[in-house]
């Protein structure tokens, strides 16, 4: 199909929130807290991307992600390389974002276990409108009080490092040995691309640009998906109507027809801007 409404799926976290934001229904009620909303196309499909949401009430656990390279030694079909648009963030919302300084991995695995590891990181602080690329490889924590769009290759492979206490399984043997040791870089995002378009980064696993409202033709090669993710506004694709809280995949060449005052992220696989 050319344009497909995707799934929604919320998943319970225990650092997640029951007021989430604009274009979802908080939790009701003595409800588990809402961590992430997926969006899934129907049917047993494994696409190349993933989109989600993230609200969180508390911090993730520091965690890392293979590359490509190590995923394929574990028999794991892709790494995961992800990144972040930050929609809304209270005023001591941190990420964390690789070690201050150069570790080495015995120090690495000593300071997960005894906890340390929380005070040798890089915690960045962010607000609305933010953007952070997190290379596989990356050791991060995302911080409390932030909603976030999160656009990764789609792989759940995630190695924890430590989890504050929480009874949850670490993966130190994996976890180490995937980390950059050395602190984070951040990517400098290319920027507006003509009317309504910014590209926030350009490859090497994906491209996500931001549009504003209006008329956008796409033209997209034979076998590739792109995924609209609209922050606010609702706009027409294809014959699919969208809206703020959804998410919707396009293929091939069509008009995305948006309101005045949408704002979409536009999120497509590749090295290289369309």
């Amino acid at each position: 199909m050319p344009a497909t409404l995707l799934h929604t799926h919320r998943v319970e976290k225990p650092w997640g929130r029951r007021d989430l934001y604009p274009g979802f229904d908080d939790v009701q009620g003595g409800g588990e807290p809402v961590g992430e909303v997926w969006f899934q196309a129907p049917g047993d499909t494994a696409p190349d991307l993933l989109i989600k949401y993230l609200f969180t009430g508390e911090k993730l656990s520091v965690q890392v992600h293979p590359d490509d390279e190590e995923a394929h030694k574990r028999g794991l079909p892709r790494g995961k390389d992800e990144c972040w648009t930050i929609l809304s963030a209270t005023p001591d919302s941190t990420i964390a974002l690789g070690p201050k300084q150069a570790i080495g991995a015995d120090e690495l695995r000593a300071a997960a276990l005894d906890g340390s590891i929380e005070g040798k990181l890089d915690w960045v602080p962010v607000k609305a409108g933010d953007f952070y690329y997190a290379p596989s490889g990356t050791i991060h924590a995302i911080g409390a009080g932030l909603t976030l769009i999160e656009v990764q290759q789609n792989s759940e492979t995630t190695y924890r490092l430590y989890d504050y206490g929480r009874p949850r399984e670490l993966h130190l043997d994996d976890g180490v040995a995937v980390a950059h040791l050395d602190p984070y870089r951040p990517i400098v995002s290319p920027g507006p691309a003509g009317d309504h378009r910014t590209v926030l980064v350009e490859g090497p696993k994906f491209v996500l640009e931001r549009w504003t409202g209006g008329t956008h033709p796409v033209a997209l090669p034979e076998g590739l998906t792109a995924w609209i993710v609209p922050v606010k506004g609702r706009g027409e694709v294809a014959g699919v109507a969208f809206k703020a809280g959804e998410c919707v995949t396009v293929t091939g060449s069509e008009t995305i027809t948006a309101s005045e005052d949408a704002d979409y992220l536009f999120a497509y696989p590749g090295t290289v801007r369309l």
